[in-house]
């Protein structure tokens, strides 16, 4: 399945999924569903209904909301329409017949209107094209729409078509538009592919970060105390100590130093950075002080330039890398909130290197090399490079764009990683690497960003002596390698299916006693294990054995150890795995060893 995945939207390029048959295929199948749901809602009110990655959907505007029987009668009414053989006809039209044709469709009215203003395609995305209106016709359906479309219906096979789920989408995304019901739906070549994407659906829904935290005991969510906001619980945060102490071990061995920096700042500072410029709708709400406003910070990097600019900085000095552990807040709509993917409040895994124009080559490969050693720690093999090049409006002199954007491509090349460049893809104040890795079910996530920044170094003046005694502007490079605890934890958790490597498990090994003249002993094994810098717990519940076992596999702990007469008088316990294999007994010095080395290792065991 994974392969199937990368077919679409990672072996090929976007463009050339746009003009396969597979994408055609679910543009056509999108249109015959908008006309099965006007055939059971004859005063529906439709929206778009683009193909997307995995399928399709549509938008629409109903008189009520859809149940999963209604779901079940679209997809049989679309499964009738494809094996009717309907023709996709392609016709280009004047405005006046657009607006005839659409006259009791308020939403197809408004794509009108943007597209003879020029700037906008049917799906009202920004378009480089001269505006133009076309349709396509399909029975007595017809839509405002360019295509691509397949030939007729009879080319997409009902057996490989499946209506999924709805969900709430506003009007073109804005929170104030009216809210729409919009289908979900997946189309394939061939049947047997439908079948395995849903197969691989549901292991999806069983990886599901948001179910497998509560089962798991790590995090909760409370909407009636604030929408986005993680609460880490003990085991929970005994995991995310564990990330963090590792992430800091690491960058003090790689020569980083450890910042802190507050929470809230001046206007002054926010308005110096810019934030209040371009970002100032992600920001919450100012509080007064001392007759000032002060915001809480979406960013810490202002912060980090305060504590570079305490002190005159000579060339000897430099590079400084600082990394810091900062919790920022950015207010994120409703919308969007998903789980521990999209929050309000997150810790960014965040640091800035400054140094000299001589050093960034080094300091890019370094970083590079740091990164990918980080995400292979926690058993991410499969990595992919994007490079963004200069935009044509940047900040900065074009020669330390060239310059930076060089030592990211050399970086690159030095590791032997395989990457695409998105040419003037970089932000105006400077380019950048993402690292996106591919979980254990071949999706592709966005973790690590090295990003120059030649902007902030000129809007806080900040200066470096030279070896000629004269002023310089330092380099500055924003570093995140797992972007946010929160996103990173939940990616894991998807990625592992909450049965994480032994070394990540906040209980690694759980005392199981037979009875209960058994829990002094296992007891004893417990405090043997926790010497030895394992994480262990005893059960020493009324609950039967089995149900302990049962209880400790829901939880995946890695390690059951049964204790009973023969384990006390032996001085050993009886090893199970959370994959249910049985080791027997065995003396706890060796259990202890074994256990170290898979922590050592960080296997799952």
């Amino acid at each position: 399945m994974a392969e199937k995945m990368e077919v679409e939207m990672e072996e090929k390029k976007v463009e050339d999924y746009h003009e396969s048959q597979l994408y055609r295929i679910r543009h056509s199948a999108a249109h015959i569903m908008a006309a099965a749901v006007l055939d059971e809602f004859p005063d529906a009110k439709f929206a778009i209904g683009p193909p997307i990655e995995h399928g399709f959907y549509y938008d629409f505007d109903l008189p009520r909301p859809l149940t999963e029987d209604d779901l079940q009668v679209i997809e049989k009414r679309m499964k009738q329409m494809l094996r009717q053989n309907r023709q996709f006809e392609y016709e280009e039209i004047s405005p006046e017949q657009a607006k005839e044709l659409f006259a009791n469709q308020p939403y197809k009215l408004e794509l009108i209107r943007d597209i003879l203003q020029g700037g906008t395609d049917e799906y009202g995305e920004k378009s480089e094209e001269a505006p133009k209106l076309s349709i396509y016709k399909s029975g007595d359906f017809v839509d405002l729409c360019r295509g691509p479309h397949v030939d007729s219906s009879n080319q997409i096979n009902p057996k490989a078509v499946k209506l999924l789920n709805v969900a709430g989408a506003y009007w073109r995304g804005d929170a104030d538009r009216p809210m729409l019901q919009r289908i979900y739906g997946t189309a394939w070549e061939k049947p047997a592919e439908l079948q395995e994407y849903i197969a691989w659906i549901e292991e999806v829904k069983k990886r599901d970060h948001r179910r497998l935290v509560r089962e798991l005991d790590l995090i909760s969510f409370h909407e009636e105390a604030g929408a986005g906001l993680a609460y880490w619980h003990p085991r929970g945060a005994l995991m995310r100590k564990t990330i963090e102490d590792f992430w800091r071990d690491r960058h003090m061995e790689g020569g980083y130093d450890l910042v802190y920096t507050p929470h809230i700042g001046k206007s002054w500072l926010w308005e110096t950075s810019g934030h209040l410029d371009f970002y100032k709708e992600s920001m919450y709400s100012p509080m007064e002080v001392d007759k000032m406003d002060y915001y809480v910070k979406p960013m810490n990097c202002p912060f980090h330039i305060m504590i570079y600019k305490t002190q005159l900085r000579s060339y000897r000095e430099l590079p400084l890398r600082w990394a810091e552990l900062g919790t920022v807040y950015r207010f994120e709509k409703s919308g969007v909130l998903h789980g521990l993917m999209r929050v309000r409040g997150f810790t960014q895994d965040d640091a800035h290197i400054i140094c000299t124009p001589n050093q960034i080559e080094e300091e890019v490969l370094r970083v590079l090399r740091f990164s990918l050693a980080m995400l292979r720690a926690f058993g991410f093999e499969s990595i992919q490079a994007y490079l963004s090049t200069r935009p044509d409006k940047a900040a900065g002199e074009p020669a330390r764009w060239e310059q930076a954007q060089e030592s990211l491509r050399r970086a690159i090349d030095a590791e032997g990683l395989t990457y695409e460049v998105d040419e003037g893809g970089g932000a105006f104040y400077g380019p950048k690497i993402d690292l996106h890795i591919k979980d254990a079910l071949g999706r592709s996530w966005q973790l690590t960003t090295i990003q120059f920044d030649f902007n902030l170094p000129e809007r806080f003046d900040m200066t470096y002596v030279g070896e000629d005694g004269a002023e310089h502007r330092p380099y500055m490079v924003h570093r995140a390698l797992l972007g946010s605890i929160e996103r990173f934890f939940g990616i894991l958790v998807e990625h592992y299916g909450g049965a994480f490597p032994v070394w990540l498990c906040p209980e690694q090994a759980r005392l199981i006693p037979i009875a209960d003249r058994h829990i002094a002993y296992a007891r004893e094994v417990e405090d043997q294990l926790r010497q030895a810098g394992l994480r262990a717990k005893t059960d020493a519940s009324a609950s039967r054995m089995g149900a302990k076992i049962r209880d400790a596999q829901l939880m995946k702990v890695p390690y059951m150890l049964v204790v009973g007469d023969r384990e006390a008088e032996e001085g050993t316990v009886a090893v199970r795995l959370r994959s249910e294999a049985n080791l027997g007994a065995m003396p706890v010095a060796d259990f202890v060893a074994r256990a170290q080395q898979a922590i050592h290792d960080r296997t799952l065991e």
